[in-house]
């Protein structure tokens, strides 16, 4: 039986959803081939039997200053992994995202000449597009999940492959409305909004209180509204300040989005989970004042959803930084609740979002690029 050996590199939740997707599709796709998967990466990655070296939630940072701030646990890590791959002389290592990470970790495994080949792209379209240059320096194959992105590293002299988004084959209801609000003794007939402040500990110090705090408020002015909360599976309940008004979630983060009337959802991949389910939301992001001052400048996008960026306009509200209040939320949401049509309006722009993500089987054509790269 001929061994291969990957490295998969992924440091947040949704890169460990997609990392173990990934693991299956290549297992299906190759029984008679001895895997050995090794890296970063959380539960998920891990139940699909990749050792990890590194724990996601170990490494949960995101910008540049949270970055500096766990610098010397960032650079431990990223030590442990490159002499890992120095050690165990992987046939391809496969970097999931988590750019702020994975590009330098790039840099280094090309010096070490190590193949590297990148899953699912920063959004370097989006913005600090100067990190193409390192891309097409470090990065033998990338493969994308948007079709727009084909064309643009095509333009750059990139090797690159379109493999359709992942989240439309992990993305499953498996409740009814009915059926999750007995599960968690809400009423089926008031409204359900669903706080979704991100899966980074640093989105949880800056994004968690306005939301929770415009729960706050609707308790007191909107007392029928119903609050829930689903975690991340790199948060725990720990972290989540305790509230009279809100009903935390384990583990069900799909089934309560599709219980939901409207979702407040901070930026990133559960904004596109969010709009695969057709559930209304608002996008929220706050970030550091110092993050916010260094980045706001290199966006080069008129919005931060990806749903706004796939459908090119705005279908969902944004709320960024300082707009980010708990009042301004608590009275965005009492406004959209109250007003049927232009929920309806939102859920049928997402449906078309989700058309334009593609088919399914991601993780299977995503496999196979890979595969094609080990022959």
């Amino acid at each position: 039986m001929r061994e291969c050996r990957l490295m998969i590199v992924a440091g947040e939740a949704s890169g460990d959803k997609h990392g173990a997707n990934l693991v299956r599709a290549l297992r299906a796709l190759q029984p008679d081939v001895q895997w050995k998967f090794f890296g970063a990466g959380g539960e998920e990655m891990r139940a699909a039997g990749v050792e990890t070296l590194v724990d996601a939630k170990e490494v949960a940072i995101m910008g540049a200053l949270e970055v500096a701030r766990a610098l010397p646990k960032f650079l431990r890590v990223f030590r442990r992994l490159r002499a890992a791959a120095q050690t165990r002389k992987p046939d391809l290592v496969v970097l999931i995202d988590w750019p702020e990470f994975n590009l330098r970790l790039a840099k280094k495994l090309h010096r070490d000449r190590q193949r590297v080949a990148y899953y699912i792209s920063p959004q370097i379209w989006a913005w600090r597009s100067y990190r193409i240059h390192a891309i097409k320096r470090y990065v033998e194959r990338m493969l994308v999940i948007l079709p727009f992105e084909k064309d643009y590293y095509q333009r750059h002299g990139v090797e690159v492959d379109y493999v359709g988004h992942p989240l439309l084959d992990s993305v499953r209801v498996t409740a009814s409305r009915a059926a999750f609000c007995q599960q968690y003794q809400l009423d089926a007939s008031r409204p359900i909004v669903a706080l979704l402040p991100g899966s980074r500990h640093s989105e949880l110090k800056y994004i968690l209180p306005p939301l929770l705090d415009a729960a706050r408020l609707l308790a007191q002015s909107h007392p029928h509204v119903q609050c829930v909360l689903p975690l991340a599976r790199t948060i725990t309940r720990d972290e989540i300040p305790q509230a009279t008004n809100l009903h935390i979630i384990e583990h069900d983060t799909y089934n309560a989005l599709a219980a939901a009337d409207l979702a407040i959802v901070a930026s990133g991949t559960a904004t596109l989970e969010t709009a695969i389910i057709g559930t209304p939301l608002v996008v929220v992001y706050r970030a550091s004042s110092l993050n916010w001052r260094i980045f706001t400048p290199l966006i080069n996008v008129p919005h931060v959803g990806m749903p706004n960026l796939i459908a090119g306009r705005a279908i969902a509200p944004e709320l960024l930084q300082d707009q980010l209040t708990g009042e301004n939320l608590s009275h965005l949401i009492a406004e959209l609740l109250a007003d049927e049509q232009r929920l309806k309006t939102m859920r049928e722009d997402l449906a078309a979002v989700r058309v334009q993500l593609g088919e399914t089987h991601a993780s299977e054509r995503a496999a196979r690029c890979l595969l094609n790269l080990l022959t």
